[in-house]
């Protein structure tokens, strides 16, 4: 998509291996069910509807991934940033459907919503 940074799954998957210091936050943009039904191991709780009132939470000295379900929401939390904030953040091209067409790992998020 024009104008933000996009990544596919063998990419990030790479760049999570090389990750040995947890310096890569991924973030989730979809919904609550979404996000229950299984995640990015590392995957953070941020749906799109939130994002407005809570990227003062991201740090633009973070390196910051953001997924959805297809690639289209998290396209728009990236747009978001890049129009509003100094936050660079990298799209998943193809989100988290990418992932799994990719044969790689969705675990189970802590779904404690307390």
């Amino acid at each position: 998509m024009f104008g933000i940074q996009e990544t596919d799954a063998a990419n990030l998957k790479e760049m999570l291996d090389k990750d040995t210091e947890n310096k890569i936050r991924l973030i989730d943009v979809r919904s609550q069910a979404e996000y229950a039904r299984g995640i990015i191991e590392g995957g953070e709780f941020l749906p799109l509807h939130t994002l407005p009132a809570k990227y003062l939470d991201l740090s633009e000295d973070e390196e910051i991934v953001i997924y959805c379900g297809s690639g289209n929401r998290s396209a728009q939390a990236c747009m978001f940033l890049a129009q509003n904030t100094n936050i660079k953040a990298t799209n998943l091209r193809g989100g988290l459907f990418s992932w799994y067409q990719a044969g790689l790992e969705i675990v189970a998020p802590n779904t404690d919503w307390n």
